[in-house]
């Protein structure tokens, strides 16, 4: 599956941070992680350090799928708001799943500062907008439900988002705990460190037949090289739907733009990341080369020649609502991109194993919360590994 369109901003930031070798000789290993994404990349430092023998292999360079596109807001508000998920799955499940991306998002902060990554970490306020008057009802409700089970929140009625925010807009939740980041810079820091304490790592690499055996699994690439495996990791995010039996996520195209750099961004701008309650919703964040990034108006995905079609319109779209909620702001276009994500029933992602798959585990941290859904996958998939319960996988199971 083509993930992406062909120039998403922070591989052109960046450029090719590392490559990888390809596989042309037989291996055996503890684990096998197939993919080498931001998912596939937390994953892997996770078992590296509790002491697995582990490989990951990716069918591109690594990193240049999902996560090269990826706005990477780091939130725990997930797709699905709190005071719907708690009659959907039940008060415990609903409030673990935000608590997990809540203390996520710390999690991060820790391993960038123990990586020493440059990878533009910073906290910031998370702003919930009403788009329009008549959401007003819904934020509030939200609002006090997030505060009842103990977040740490904040009211902001028009005159406050005016006064603090420079927003024209009725009403919003602000809330402390998020940040942004490069998930493309981010992955490839974590995989060079894990490489130093003995991850291998082989890109371009496919796979062309996998047996399940009584006691592992035997992995044939395109090139014919044999990987004998007790366990497989499966981190192929969106990709993931076309080797499973059953739908589990409707694919959707999502569309950013990123503004040519500013010579000074607003403070109440530099401090946040807003997104709103539109469906779907429009969200926006800034770099840390002072870039507005901006993104939204999804749209069912059919293939990627249709999707990449759609991108000079949503450009123009997504420039006149940046606008729309900073007339003073110098906002110039300068990159555009689309990518494809997907949207499970509850907003949550499917961590754990699948009956169709032995000795094998999934990764899958659909929507909006791929990276914060991510850190908890691999804390998970490594305590099971290590014999360890893992209670949280049973709101995160297939079949659910």
């Amino acid at each position: 599956m083509d993930v992406h369109s062909q120039e998403p901003f922070w591989l052109l930031k960046n450029g090719l941070l590392h490559t990888y070798p390809s596989l042309r000789q037989p291996i055996s290993c503890d684990v096998l992680i197939v993919g080498g994404g931001i998912t596939g990349s937390l994953m892997a430092h996770s078992l590296v350090q509790a002491g697995f023998d582990t490989v990951v292999i990716d069918k591109r360079d690594v990193a240049t799928g999902s996560t090269s596109a990826s706005t990477a807001m780091l939130q725990y508000e997930i797709d699905t708001a709190l005071h719907e998920l708690i009659p959907m799955i039940g008060e415990e499940g609903a409030l673990r799943a935000y608590e997990s991306c809540r203390d996520a998002i710390g999690k991060i902060d820790q391993l960038v500062k123990k990586l020493k990554s440059r990878s533009g970490f910073k906290q910031k306020k998370s702003i919930y907008l009403a788009a329009i008057p008549d959401d007003e009802e819904f934020l509030r409700k939200e609002y006090e439900s997030r505060r009842k089970h103990g977040f740490k929140v904040e009211w902001l009625n028009r005159a406050s988002l005016r006064k603090r925010f420079g927003l024209a807009a009725v009403a919003a939740i602000c809330s402390s705990d998020a940040a942004e980041i490069d998930a493309y810079h981010f992955a490839h820091d974590l995989l060079r460190a894990s490489v130093a304490k003995g991850l291998r790592v082989f890109d371009h690499v496919e796979i062309k037949a996998t047996d399940y055996e009584p006691n592992g699994v035997r992995v044939l690439t395109t090139d014919l090289a044999l990987i004998e495996t007790r366990k497989v990791v499966y981190c192929t995010g969106y990709e993931a739907q076309e080797m499973l039996p059953e739908k589990v996520v409707k694919l959707k195209s999502t569309f950013a733009v990123v503004s040519e750099p500013l010579a000074e961004l607003p403070p109440e701008l530099r401090s946040v990341l807003l997104w709103d309650t539109q469906n779907p919703y429009l969200y926006l964040r800034t770099t840390d080369d002072n870039r507005v990034l901006v993104g939204g108006g999804d749209e069912p995905f059919k293939n990627a020649l249709l999707r990449d079609k759609l991108i000079d319109r949503k450009r123009e779209m997504l420039t006149e609502k940046v606008r729309q909620l900073y007339p003073d702001l110098p906002f110039i276009p300068d990159l555009a991109w689309a990518g494809t994500f997907g949207e499970t029933k509850d907003g949550l992602p499917y961590i754990g194993e699948h009956p169709a798959f032995p000795h094998s585990y999934f990764a899958l941290g659909f929507g909006g919360n791929g990276i914060t859904f991510s850190v908890t996958a691999a804390e998970l998939i490594r305590d099971v590994l290590q014999g360890k319960k893992a209670d949280e996988l049973q709101w995160y199971r297939f079949g659910r």
